[in-house]
């Protein structure tokens, strides 16, 4: 982790960490669209197991990382809630979103 000297510095950092997370939602978000492709039902598309799975992961790292892991399962809460929402609808139109 970077060393920073200033409040200003820390702020760049963390302005250049932001533009990365959206980067890496955005790269998800597109990996999600493309799985409803392979799924043939809308509970398939939920994937309850598969989102358990995703959530005990994500916590076991924030652990691992000494991160809040509540504010982690929050955070991927929302994301794949949306997600899960873009999915079906993806998946309802064919393909075509």
């Amino acid at each position: 982790m970077k060393k920073c000297h200033s409040l200003q510095e820390v702020r760049d950092e963390i302005d250049k960490i932001d533009s990365k997370l959206v980067e890496l939602i955005s790269e998800r978000s597109h990996l999600i669209r493309q799985a409803a492709g392979f799924k043939e039902s809308v509970e398939e598309v939920k994937a309850e197991d598969r989102i358990d799975d995703i959530m005990q992961k994500v916590r076991k790292k924030a652990i691992e990382l000494n991160v809040n892991p509540n504010m982690i399962s929050e955070l991927f809460t929302i994301m794949i809630n949306e997600m899960v929402e873009t999915e079906i609808s993806e998946f309802r139109n064919g393909g075509n979103f």
